[in-house]
């Protein structure tokens, strides 16, 4: 009945528009009839729940249906989400500002909720820091997130007010990186997405990554950022990055860094810190948790009870039999009545 519901809501509300867009898309790559694309697509939603970015980020169109089975498609995801993570718990995550309370053991910086300090306030707080980080309490993928130079702040005063009045309520000390994670892209905080699965007593690790920007200030991949495999074993870059539009690099374009092989600092702590912190609110199972990686030690910048599902499957990042995450999903969760 869920996944009806499931596809009853994407058939009502899907754009045809650009289902039809990325139909040429892949057109385009190679050279498929755009409606027998469009026709597929719509049986990919059917059968695998699968979105038409699903189809064009994971290259449906290349594989055949035993591994198109295998793949964490945007349905299966929701309802991975829905039956693991409660949703009178979810606002722990959703509001920034309640995540940083309960998990301010691990945040390793200096922060504040603009609603609770006045104007001066703001302004000791800023003589403690070099750098600044402001942002909405409930934002996603780093829309609205803006970075300050201090020095740059001619007045307070002001600069309080109209982060206020634009409900941009969460300032935070900037975190700097560990200078190994710079040499790669030192213009954001390139942070390591790791996603745990609580189930039973068992905390499971079922993806480890690292997101790296690309000529912006954030690491986000909707913001044209980058993502490459972490090796779990070694805690090495074990493949080439890619973005959402699948380009691949294997050197960063900025700063002419390999990507292959580059070790994560302090990788092993950072994996027993999140591994901790998902028995934090165990009403919350599946969690993607974004650690920076500073020179001291491994933090948390934040998490999401909705981790998004795109970055999992690049091709480019899977083995040459193509198949995607699900079988690992299905092994942490073996024990439950899920799939």
């Amino acid at each position: 009945m869920r996944k009806l519901r499931y596809l009853w809501n994407r058939i009502t509300n899907m754009d045809y528009k650009k289902m039809y867009e990325t139909a040429k898309i892949v057109h385009q790559r190679c050279g498929k009839n755009t409606l027998a694309t469009m026709a597929d697509m719509i049986w990919c939603g059917f059968k695998y729940m699968a979105g038409y970015m699903d189809y064009l980020v994971f290259e449906f169109y290349r594989l055949n249906r035993k591994q198109r089975a295998t793949y964490v498609t945007r349905g299966v995801n929701d309802r991975i989400v829905r039956a693991l993570n409660q949703e009178e718990y979810r606002e722990c995550f959703h509001d920034k500002i309640k995540f940083f309370r309960l998990f301010s053991n691990y945040l390793g910086r200096e922060w504040m909720d603009l609603r609770d300090h006045t104007a001066e306030d703001f302004a000791l707080f800023l003589e403690k820091a070099d750098r600044i980080v402001v942002k909405p309490i409930d934002g996603t993928g780093g829309k609205g997130i803006e970075m300050h130079d201090v020095a740059e702040i001619d007045d307070p005063t002001s600069f309080f007010e109209r982060v206020v009045k634009e409900k941009k309520y969460l300032v935070e000390q900037y975190v700097t990186q560990h200078h190994e994670i710079s040499e790669i892209y030192p213009r954001s905080v390139n942070t390591i997405r790791l996603v745990t699965i609580l189930s039973g007593d068992e905390v499971h690790l079922v993806f480890s990554s690292i997101r790296i920007g690309n000529g912006k200030t954030v690491d986000n991949l909707n913001s044209g950022g980058m993502a490459a495999i972490v090796d779990e074993t070694t805690g090495c870059i074990s493949t080439v990055a890619a973005d959402k539009e699948g380009k691949i690099y294997t050197e960063h374009p900025y700063t002419g860094t390999t990507i292959v092989g580059k070790r994560i600092p302090m990788y092993e702590e950072a994996v027993a810190m999140v591994k901790e912190a998902a028995r934090v609110v165990p009403q919350i199972r599946y969690v993607g948790w974004d650690v920076a990686i500073t020179e001291e030690k491994p933090i948390l910048i934040e998490a999401n009870y909705f981790p998004g599902h795109d970055i999992y499957q690049f091709q480019v990042h899977l083995k040459e039999d193509r198949i995607g995450l699900l079988p690992k999903f299905r092994q942490a969760l073996e024990n439950e009545n899920l799939f």
